[in-house]
């Protein structure tokens, strides 16, 4: 079954600034893209933004974590694109480095849009 016009439109987000809309940015808050808005996940990809590449130790180190959690989240940002890993060996020893991809830096891009025109909004009030 086709769906109507009004079931194919685009989210507020996508179709107007948050402080041309009143009362909006609390849905607007929603709309952001959860993948990126994890602490964990933002703070990999603002790093990656700033960096032309990192190591899994300059990463860890930089976002003072474990092993384990750096690793479920960059592995969640390699999945979607957001980020590229490179291993390789220097001398005897494994190295992984990360990268931001441009569909990443992209989707970086339109997260911190979103942010400021959430604040605009709020601001606003």
């Amino acid at each position: 079954m086709a769906k109507s016009g009004a079931a194919r439109r685009k989210p507020v987000a996508e179709t107007a600034e948050l402080s041309e809309i009143p009362g909006r940015a609390a849905a607007g808050a929603q709309a952001l893209d959860r993948l990126i808005h994890e602490r964990m996940r933002l703070g990999i990809v603002s790093a990656l933004a700033v960096n032309e590449s990192l190591t899994f130790n300059d990463l860890k180190k930089l976002l003072a974590t474990t092993d384990g959690n750096l690793s479920v989240h960059a592995r969640r940002l390699e999945e979607a694109g957001y980020i590229a890993c490179a291993k390789y060996f220097d001398g005897r020893l494994p190295k992984t480095e990360f990268r931001l991809t441009a569909p990443g830096r992209h989707a970086l891009e339109r997260y911190l849009d979103h942010m400021e025109a959430l604040i605009r909004a709020t601001r606003e009030r």
